[in-house]
């Protein structure tokens, strides 16, 4: 029969858990949430930051994308542009993409109806820039990734065991803090509550933004979505059959996650060691035959940079139902490529809808609201939570409750199986806790003196 009161060895073992599970991601939730906050309003916080560069200085019709180029290689001798942002609105200006001769990539701004450089920044060097790369890697690259997506992982099963740890028993059910207690007992009780109501929202938020991560959206759900047919379109495979193909990703630094991993095609006889010596048609006609073929106006288009390299176009819209890709052959201008939202299979698409919601663009301000009060409600989590170790830790020792006896091996491995199964990086982490706990448990005991 399963222990439900207070002190039996599994409500002891979670609280354990959630003790240690909350110690660990408190640094990382807390980052998290304010990065995610942060970067909620980018587009707001860009143009409260930088009017300068964000607003087009005149009001003229936008010249061809190749005077933009023009502009940007005059401003930056020796570089290269490899992408062209175009104008999200009128009164907007253009974003390139520039590699300098030296020093870090650049973006930089470009007034669409003048070609005038308005000027650029390092974007990781700006506060949305380093709150978007803090948030998916701490700065650290494929570990700080790491990082994150066990704190994520680890910040379900906080959620898991805080209601379990909740969990009305006996007469004690109740579901309104007491703002009457003073003490820990008062910050027990908002965190309590602060977790319960928001605990589907934060639920929400952590599944809708592991896709991203490099493990689990990367390694396991992207390459199982696509192998299922569910994922980017199967016809997007036949493209060549090179080992070594670029994706979307590898020419935009970025893209739809539904694309991700698709492979891309190669202009010039499509084959992967095919070098044409036709002439590249050039942005304008590129810019023009996108139009032709359905292409919003406010799209992102990558510059071929070698010899097989394709014109890669896609939209972006707040919501992904309008997503379009377009791929085009540099010297022929034939359209290698077409996919649009329907083209997705179902987890790709399910990804796409709350990746949008997730990023707060789906259904506008009151879409970042809720998000930014899911942010909110994490960090008061972290610091309730920190306020009542602190009011409880002994002197000496970090004051995790007492372990009982261990429960049951066969639930401790099922448990840690199905986190192995579902969350990798997160089951890793709990058999290596289970593990060291399990070794501390033996020496404690072998150094207890026997009667």
């Amino acid at each position: 029969m399963a222990d439900t009161s207070r002190s039996g060895p599994l409500y002891n073992t979670l609280w354990r858990w959630h003790f240690y599970a909350g110690l660990f991601t408190a640094p990382f939730l807390l980052i998290l949430s304010v990065t995610g906050a942060i970067y909620l309003f980018n587009d707001e916080l860009n143009d409260l930051i930088y009017p300068g560069l964000r607003f087009a200085q005149s009001d003229a019709p936008a010249l061809p994308p190749s005077h933009w180029i023009a502009a940007a290689d005059a401003a930056w001798p020796g570089g290269t542009v490899t992408r062209v942002d175009m104008p999200t609105a009128p009164g907007r200006s253009a974003m390139l993409y520039v590699t300098p001769a030296e020093g870090a990539p650049l973006r930089a701004f470009v007034d669409p109806g003048t070609a005038q450089v308005l000027g650029s920044f390092v974007y990781t060097r700006t506060l949305v820039g380093f709150a978007d790369v803090f948030h998916g890697s701490l700065m650290l690259g494929d570990v700080g990734d790491a990082i994150v997506e066990i704190a994520a992982c680890w910040g379900l099963i906080l959620i898991a065991t805080g209601l379990y740890l909740w969990w009305p028993r006996g007469n004690q059910q109740r579901w309104v803090p007491k703002l009457t207690l003073r003490g820990r007992k008062f910050w027990r009780d908002i965190h309590r509550f602060t977790g319960l109501y928001t605990a589907p929202l934060i639920v929400f938020l952590i599944l809708s933004g592991l896709p991203w991560a490099s493990v689990w959206g990367g390694q396991v759900l992207q390459p199982v979505s696509n192998a299922l047919g569910l994922g980017y379109p199967a016809h997007l495979r036949h493209h060549n059959d090179s080992s070594h193909q670029k994706t979307l990703v590898d020419t935009l630094g970025e893209a739809p996650w539904a694309l991700e991993q698709a492979p891309l095609p190669h202009s010039g006889g499509h084959a992967p060691h095919h070098h044409s010596t036709g002439e590249d048609i050039g942005v304008d006609a590129a810019a023009a035959l996108l139009a032709t073929h359905g292409m919003d106006s406010v799209y992102r288009l990558s510059l071929p940079q070698n010899g097989n390299d394709v014109y890669s176009a896609y939209t972006y819209p707040a919501q992904p139902e309008g997503q379009h890709t377009i791929h085009l052959d540099r010297y022929s201008g034939e359209v290698l490529g077409d996919v649009r939202f329907a083209d997705y299979g179902a987890i790709a698409k399910a990804v796409e809808w709350g990746v949008a919601i997730h990023m707060g663009n789906y259904f506008g301000r009151l879409n970042q609201m809720i998000m930014l009060f899911t942010c909110l409600a994490i960090i008061a989590l972290v610091i309730t939570g920190l306020i009542m170790w602190w009011r409880r830790r002994p002197h000496t020792g970090l004051g995790a409750p007492r372990a009982l006896a261990p429960p049951r091996k066969r639930l401790l491995v099922g448990i840690t199986a199905g986190m192995l199964v579902l969350f990798p990086l997160a089951g890793a982490s709990l058999a290596v806790v289970l593990v060291v706990e399990a070794a501390l448990r033996r020496l404690r005991c072998r150094a207890q003196p026997t009667a």
